[in-house]
């Protein structure tokens, strides 16, 4: 062969082998690793607010999932490929740094990192009538029933969100008390003020807050006639001291639907309605729930 073949057999051989090595770096193989998206919005980072963490994943997935403050918490579906999770900060978290981790899909894992600041909440002292700081002890047997009651409520919420539309208030009054107000009665501590108090008159109609399962309606020592709804993925209302209740265990509620009317029944000095949440065994303030996924 000639020397014009063979320069020719070099070239074609030098060729095939830029080929074969654009081709080998477009095998799937030489992919970037995926990696996920996620941000956070909040009226503050502190006790007693919620995080919802917005989780873009790359490609399909079926399910995400948050870490936080010892508690798995459940995202639901936000859009294609997006997912919201509802992260509550208990009243009694210690300010400081904190890890969540988050997973999509079952093999993609992320981190997020959440400084809870200090808030200092208010302290009010009270001199009132001695039987209402101490429960007599022919109430105590009632008192535990009710307690091991609703920790089993807190427990048994749905695996999919029972909402879609925004939440809204229960009444159309203004709160007038502070969620998580230190209480001092008679110059004892009592349990900070778990929930929001709304000076409505008795008989005033309660509504749900939003779509959901009751999960209680029933009449209970300190907050009287109570009803729970669960709206699914760790998230509840609690709303209590009613005068009547207009629903049962295992009803389905429509945001806004009658479940009640205020009252003052329980432990209470008037008519008024509290309104708790809980975001996975966190005590939330219900206005921050409103402020972030509702109407106000």
């Amino acid at each position: 062969m000639g020397q014009v073949g063979q320069v020719g057999r070099v070239i074609a051989v030098q060729v095939f082998c830029v080929l074969a090595v654009c081709l080998f770096a477009a095998t799937p193989g030489a992919e970037e690793p995926r990696a996920m998206r996620i941000s956070a919005r909040s009226r503050s980072v502190a006790p007693g607010e919620i995080v919802v963490l917005t989780i873009t994943v790359p490609g399909r997935s079926d399910r995400a999932r948050v870490h936080a403050f010892d508690h798995d918490i459940d995202a639901f579906a936000s859009g294609a490929g997006t997912w919201r999770a509802i992260v509550g900060i208990d009243l009694d978290v210690v300010p400081g740094p904190y890890m969540l981790a988050i997973e999509a899909g079952g093999d993609l894992t992320a981190s997020y990192a959440l400084t809870v600041k200090p808030h200092q909440f208010p302290t009010r002292r009270l001199a009132v009538d001695p039987a209402f700081v101490n429960p007599p002890e022919s109430e105590r047997q009632r008192i535990e029933r009710d307690t091991k009651r609703l920790n089993a409520v807190w427990q048994s919420s749905a695996a999919e969100r029972l909402w879609t539309a925004p939440f809204v208030r229960p009444v159309p009054q203004p709160a007038n008390s502070r969620f998580g107000t230190r209480s001092i009665f008679n110059g004892e501590a009592r349990n900070p003020h778990g929930g929001a108090d709304f000076p409505s008159p008795r008989g005033t109609t309660v509504r749900a807050p939003n779509a959901g399962r009751i999960a209680m309606a029933e009449s209970l020592y300190f907050s009287g006639n109570t009803v729970i709804v669960d709206h699914g993925l760790g998230l509840f209302s609690l709303l209590a001291h009613l005068s009547t209740m207009a629903v049962h265990e295992g009803d389905r509620v429509a945001a806004g639907q009658i479940i009640g009317r205020v009252g003052a029944t329980g432990r209470v000095t008037g008519p008024h309605l509290h309104w708790a949440v809980r975001a996975n065994g966190a005590r939330v303030d219900p206005m921050a729930l409103i402020a972030l996924l509702g109407r106000r």
